[in-house]
């Protein structure tokens, strides 16, 4: 049996958690897609297939020279509240894609919760 690769296993991961992960038009889902370079964030309402907010570190409003940090997780984390919060939507559900819940993924999370969020959630780690 050939050896799986971690892209492959965290493929495996994301579509088990996406079997139980579903964003309505009250809770859309927030999508999470890290990448060696940059961290990219979605709010999705999986009932219409819209997009309500998005935002990641490749855009040049962020003003960011790296975006493989914690740092920029955190600017994103909190452009991406903002922006939901815009839209009028202040509860959504965490989709983390099948990483870790660990360094930017975690920071980027927290960063949402603490920019308005989810705020009658109580803080989880267990996610």
């Amino acid at each position: 049996m050939a050896q799986k690769s971690r892209s492959e296993i965290r493929r495996g991961v994301h579509s088990r958690i996406r079997k139980k992960v579903r964003g309505t038009a009250e809770r859309p889902r927030l999508a999470v897609y890290r990448s060696l370079n940059h961290i990219y964030a979605q709010v999705i309402d999986d009932d219409s297939g819209n997009t309500v907010a998005s935002a990641s570190t490749t855009e040049k409003a962020m003003g960011l020279a790296s975006g493989g940090n914690i740092e920029a997780a955190k600017k994103v984390g909190t452009a991406i509240a903002e922006r939901t919060l815009k839209a009028g939507v202040s509860e959504v559900v965490f989709d983390r894609g099948g990483y870790v819940f660990h360094g930017r993924v975690k920071a980027l999370i927290d960063a949402t919760r603490e920019a308005g969020l989810n705020k009658t959630e109580e803080n989880n780690e267990n996610e």
